[in-house]
């Protein structure tokens, strides 16, 4: 176990040494405690960059209990650090049964959290379902994932949200940098540290254009890979196409595919009548949040016996003949497989987080229960201490070029 701490705090430290944005918010909210007396409610992957987030929340005076959002990609190192040397309430080990989920995601319920933050929405619809008890007492929340943002805005379309939520996903200084460059390189981290093997020359198919898609498909060219794109939106494939990918349905793309890629947020996107019309050999994984995008009940029936060949590896034996493998279950194989999005791209995000659950406190009496976007003035916050920690310097407008984009009579176009 000492061991086990000591590891974890090195994963720690190494991530808060590479978040500098997350440590000027720090530095701040220890002084400041915008959080203090404060219950937050945390499922999110439990590993070093959320541990830090945690943290700082903590240091910012609150209370933190944190689970994991996802069975497989809680690092147990930090969540034993987390517990040993900062006194956090973790409850989250890799490798969870469905049971086990469910019942962290209730300890953490059974602090009573004023806030919550979420990723994929499973806590915030526990709360409001099983936990009505502890529902009660959440003032408001953010969630970080796309298909998280989904299911809560279907939620207050039908009346059933109850608190605010500020949807953390779609913040400018989120999706622009974390689903597409964190996702586009811990999708490789995941997948080599599974399968150690090659992706130059290789033919692959990634199911899904979003940012996400578009990060993975983005990597995978600057590897060396043959890729094509499957979408099921005609303006996205278009972006696809003209970004230089082939763009075909997925029953045709499978056929040529060494490596498949999901990144939709949408079940069944692999099913039965694509798994018939594989190559053998071909190394099938997931980046999208739930492990329902590859339809492993059709393959587990499809095939005559199923083994584990390597650490997060399962070979599928066909009836055919063929071998298909499934990478980390088909769960999100970048934490599952590997260590999740670099620490960087994390930085800006959870600051993002951070400030969200402060905004929430200061404002939650004026909001009412709908899923909110992140203020601008939160994103360029974020920005402006990522460029300054970058010392990168840039542009402001002058006060005649602001009255000029922000007017629409004629006399103000004229050149003087």
């Amino acid at each position: 176990m000492e061991e086990l701490v000591k590891k974890g705090s090195l994963r720690l430290r190494w991530a808060y040494d590479h978040m500098p944005v997350l440590q000027e918010l720090d530095r701040r909210f220890r002084k400041e405690q915008p959080l203090a007396g404060v219950k937050i409610g945390m499922a999110l992957h439990t590993e070093a960059k959320t541990g830090m987030l945690a943290v700082t929340l903590a240091n910012a005076g609150a209370r933190v209990a944190l689970a994991s959002c996802n069975p497989l990609s809680t690092d147990d190192s930090v969540a034993e650090a987390l517990r040993a040397e900062y006194g956090l309430e973790v409850h989250a080990r890799k490798g969870e049964s469905e049971k086990e989920y469910y019942a962290n995601l209730n300890s953490v319920l059974n602090i009573f959290p004023d806030y919550v933050i979420d990723d994929g929405a499973d806590l915030i619809a526990t709360a409001h379902t099983k936990r009505r008890d502890a529902l009660k007492n959440i003032k408001g929340g953010n969630e970080e994932t796309t298909t998280g943002v989904a299911r809560l805005k279907a939620m207050a379309a039908e009346g059933r949200l109850e608190f605010p939520l500020m949807d953390v996903n779609d913040a400018k200084m989120k999706y622009l940098f974390d689903n597409r460059y964190g996702t586009g390189q811990s999708a490789f981290d995941g997948w080599m540290n599974a399968t150690n093997l090659m992706v130059a020359g290789k033919r692959m198919v990634v199911a899904g254009y979003g940012w996400c898609g578009k990060g993975v498909a983005m990597r995978a060219k600057g590897l060396g890979a043959i890729v094509t794109v499957t979408e099921v939106d005609p303006v996205k494939a278009i972006e696809a196409r003209m970004d230089g990918f082939e763009v075909k349905p997925m029953r045709e793309a499978v056929r040529s595919a060494e490596i498949l890629m999901t990144a939709t947020g949408c079940r069944d996107v692999v099913a039965e009548d694509d798994f018939k019309n594989m190559r053998d050999g071909c190394v099938i994984g997931n980046v999208g949040h739930f492990d329902n995008e590859i339809n492993k009940k059709q393959l587990k029936a499809m095939s005559k016996s199923v083994r584990r060949v390597r650490d997060f590896i399962d070979e599928y034996a066909l009836g055919d003949g063929r071998r298909l493998y499934l990478v980390a279950e088909g769960r999100l194989m970048n934490l599952a497989a590997g260590q999740g999005h670099p620490a960087e791209i994390m930085d800006t995000s959870f600051s993002t987080q951070a400030l969200g659950v402060v905004y929430l406190a200061e404002h939650h009496g004026e909001m009412g229960n709908r899923v909110y976007p992140v203020p601008d003035e939160i994103d360029d916050e974020v920005a402006r201490i990522k460029l300054k920690q970058w010392g990168v310097r840039i542009d402001r407008l002058s006060k005649e070029q602001y009255a000029y984009i922000h007017s629409w009579q004629e006399g103000t176009r004229c050149a003087s």
